[in-house]
């Protein structure tokens, strides 16, 4: 997949694109991008996705803007995953902001992309003070020579699949809403990186991932399973239990962090690259008056997430 960064000025060759943040890459995007796939092949077009580097909202109000599903580098990873060609992340900045909405479609969708097929969500907007809606587009497209297409609502179980609502069922614990959501598990990745060596010390090793979510969408000790693990196959799955959270016991005022202890392992994997898959909560964080019982706790965290394995095989089978 090939990845362009900065305001488009001038394409190389026509596209099919799509417009949009992609926060979570759930199954409202995969229709997306999925419809954005079947068009440029049947037009003979290279499929583009266009996207924003900070989101809008974190650059106008970044205290107030909504905690990320997915870093950058995770949604290129799973817009690789659905077939996308090239990804272009502009970069949203004041001058970006002070784009009028005409001049966003002739500079940068016709004459930057070259796009011939553009398919949005019903609610877009774009250019200065989110002045250009669908409708706008629509009639300003035939003077440029693409097709609008409207992307409708995409619901399952009769709910609007959003990244809003994932987040809402994530920070509700609902982790089978939000899988419903995604069509696949809540996922981080991230490279390990070093740590205190607590874990080890308490008879518990545990692999630190540099997280790059600043308020992370969900909290707690979790059932997981990890990919990329094992160097020998990296898409071999690895059980464990992890904890996401600031480790109160611990440390005062601590940052959020994310820890693996993986069953059955002992391999050195720092500077490798783990996607962790989360699938079931099995408490949230708490403080512990002192770090035996901590390691106690721990102790149980294992055995149920171990548990909990146990139990999906048994209903798998």
């Amino acid at each position: 997949m090939q990845v362009n960064r900065g305001t488009p000025t001038q394409a190389e060759m026509p596209v099919a694109l799509v417009i949009g943040n992609f926060d979570g890459v759930h199954l409202g995007h995969q229709a997306m991008l999925a419809r954005l796939k079947e068009t440029s092949r049947r037009l003979n077009l290279a499929s583009c996705v266009m996207t924003f580097e900070p989101h809008p909202r974190e650059f106008f109000a970044p205290d107030q803007a909504p905690t990320r599903l997915t870093s950058l580098r995770e949604k290129l990873e799973l817009l690789a995953e659905y077939g996308v060609e090239q990804v272009q992340i502009c970069k949203f900045n004041f001058d970006f902001a002070k784009i009028n909405a005409k001049d966003f479609v002739a500079n940068i969708l016709q004459q930057g992309l070259g796009a011939r097929w553009v398919l949005v969500g019903d609610d877009f907007r774009f250019g200065a003070r989110r002045a250009g809606d669908l409708a706008m587009l629509s009639a300003l497209s035939s003077s440029y020579g693409f097709e609008v297409v409207e992307m409708p609502t995409y619901t399952v179980d009769g709910i609007r699949v959003s990244s809003t609502a994932v987040r809402e069922a994530l920070s509700s614990d609902d982790l089978g809403l939000a899988r419903r959501l995604l069509g696949r598990p809540y996922s981080i990745s991230g490279k390990v990186v070093g740590g205190d060596k607590l874990g080890k010390r308490m008879g518990f090793p545990t692999a630190n991932m540099q997280l790059r979510h600043n308020r992370p969408p969900l909290s707690g000790i979790f059932a997981v399973e990890v990919r990329g693990a094992l160097s020998s196959s990296p898409q071999q799955i690895t059980r464990g239990v992890a904890s996401l959270g600031v480790r109160p016991t611990v440390y005062e005022n601590g940052k959020p962090v994310l820890e693996v202890h993986l069953f059955d392992f002992n391999q050195e994997i720092y500077g490798r690259h783990l996607r962790m898959d989360f699938l079931h909560k099995l408490r949230n964080e708490e403080k512990y008056s002192d770090l035996e019982t901590l390691i106690r706790q721990i102790g149980l965290d294992v055995e149920n997430a171990k548990k909990y394995f146990q139990n999906s095989l048994s209903v798998a089978v």
